[in-house]
């Protein structure tokens, strides 16, 4: 028999084989890719969502902030002076009003704070009417979620000194009967999370009760104020 004949038979077995692995290699190849680009693809989605979501929250938190209001939500039965701000590392409790139809019957009493998740610590919201305030009134609904996947965080408040001026920041209020001068949100994110939380340090508008309607803030006094809160985000 010639060799044009053996070989018109077809593939040998060596050739089938040796057919069969590259074919196995490049179907791995190609599947590896395609499992790479789902998880890049994947990333790039949770990043996004990640993003918009820490966003939305820091914006939200910063309004709330600035609208801050110095009226009353309730009285220290040991001295019977008023309570218009309190606040520690982990949450503040404070009178705003609320955005849109949340914020239908006038001023509200609100309190942020960080509670333990699924999925590390996660800042929540809740609020009650400043009208006939009973503090049990802020645990009659569910807390409204603002952010998760939070590895730590703290407050902190610029206080003043007997003067009225700046005097340094706190990481606990003890003037309860007046507002901070501003307020500060530090937080990290669980290794998952890929952003980072753009450092919150906000003055609180004292003049015209939170709402710039009233008499103006002298310039020398509202400049130093402004200079401890840009320090504080360059030393961050």
């Amino acid at each position: 028999m010639t060799g044009a004949a053996l070989r018109a038979r077809g593939f040998t077995l060596v050739e089938m084989l040796l057919a069969l692995t590259l074919m196995g290699m490049l179907l791995a190849l190609t599947y590896g890719g395609m499992r790479a680009a789902t998880r890049a693809t994947d990333k790039g989605q949770q990043i996004l969502e990640d993003s918009s979501r820490i966003r939305m929250a820091h914006q939200f938190v910063r309004r709330q902030l600035t609208q801050m209001l110095p009226l009353a939500f309730e009285q220290d039965p040991m001295n019977e002076e008023r309570i218009v701000f309190q606040g520690d590392r982990s949450s503040i409790r404070y009178v705003a009003p609320m955005p849109g139809y949340l914020g239908f019957g006038g001023p509200q009493v609100q309190e942020l704070f960080f509670e333990p998740g699924d999925d590390g610590y996660e800042l929540v919201l809740t609020h009650a009417l400043l009208q006939g305030f009973e503090p049990d009134f802020l645990l009659q609904q569910e807390p409204i979620f603002l952010l998760g996947k939070i590895r730590d965080a703290q407050f902190s408040f610029l206080a003043q000194d007997e003067n009225g001026a700046p005097a340094g920041w706190v990481d606990r209020w003890e003037t309860t009967s007046l507002l901070p001068l501003a307020v500060s949100l530090e937080l990290e994110f669980d290794e998952d999370v890929y952003l980072r939380w753009p450092l919150l340090t906000t003055s609180v508008r004292t003049d015209g009760i939170g709402s710039g309607d009233g008499p103006v803030v002298n310039r020398s006094y509202s400049n130093a104020i402004q200079d401890l809160i840009r320090k504080r985000g360059q030393r961050e």
